[in-house]
């Protein structure tokens, strides 16, 4: 049984234009899917599909059955249900992503008490445990902070708590890293890592980078102009691609590597 199951979805703008083409994947509870490809591939449209956040003037067609819930035609009420239950999303810029003018710790609480009922001691104990698990130091200073009071990859993983308050069975990772440093990434995909193991979570991660993806993901789906090019696991698209477009990607993916290799050795 599939976590979500996409069939044949077409994202098209207000004039008509095809931004994703007919694009079919399936992911099983647990299972690891890293979905890459260059800016302008479709990839990020795919994974704001799947919680039916598409930008004003877009629309979609085909299916996506999230869980139980088909998405496509969906109306707002059920996908509010979906959202953080079935699926939660963490996006590439946390600052944007959070409430510049809520507290972190009241924005964690939202989700908890409207999911789980929680109230007073229960939930401020809730939002620390929360905090906790996605290693932040001085989780209740964090929880009074603003965003802006606090790093970007402090934010960053306020954002992952977020997300993974409600327990979703899929989590959506769009460019979580891309705005990061080097050891802030490497620490933040540890942890994301760590933490969709201990609650056999499946993960859609996307990105444009397949060094990283391939540090999450156990199976790429690669996606250019819209359409899926190639599929299978990480070792294949790795060591023998198919296609020239993701040899190009594999060799982009490992110049960028040494690159970094280089400049941390100096």
């Amino acid at each position: 049984m599939s976590i979500l199951d996409i069939r044949d979805l077409v994202i098209r703008t207000a004039d008509g234009r095809t931004l994703v083409d007919h694009l079919s994947l399936s992911l099983a509870p647990g299972e690891r899917l890293g979905l890459i490809g260059e800016s302008g591939s479709g990839k990020s449209l795919t994974s704001l599909a799947v919680l039916g956040l598409l930008p004003e003037g877009m629309t979609m067609s085909g299916s996506i059955e999230l869980g139980d819930t088909q998405i496509v035609g969906a109306s707002e009420r059920q996908l509010i249900r979906v959202r953080g239950h079935d699926a939660a999303i963490v996006f590439q810029e946390p600052l944007t992503a959070l409430d510049p003018l809520m507290r972190v710790g009241r924005q964690i609480a939202e989700p908890l008490g409207r999911r789980r009922g929680l109230k007073g001691t229960a939930l401020k104990r809730a939002v620390t445990a929360a905090l906790e698990q996605v290693r932040l130091p001085e989780p209740e200073r964090i929880a009074r902070a603003f965003p802006h009071e606090i790093s970007g990859g402090q934010r960053q993983r306020v954002a992952l708590a977020m997300a993974l308050a409600c327990d979703p069975r899929l989590l959506i990772a769009d460019e979580p890293t891309t705005a990061l440093d080097v050891t802030v990434q490497s620490e933040l995909l540890d942890l994301l890592d760590a933490l969709v193991r201990e609650r056999e979570m499946a993960v859609l991660f996307v990105s444009h980078d397949l060094a990283v993806v391939a540090k999450v993901a156990e199976r790429v789906l690669v996606l250019k102009d819209g359409r899926a090019v190639e599929e299978g696991a990480v070792r294949d698209i790795v060591n023998a691609p198919r296609e020239q477009y993701t040899k190009t990607l594999v060799d982009s993916a490992r110049q960028l590597e040494s690159a970094l290799v280089q400049r941390s050795g100096r």
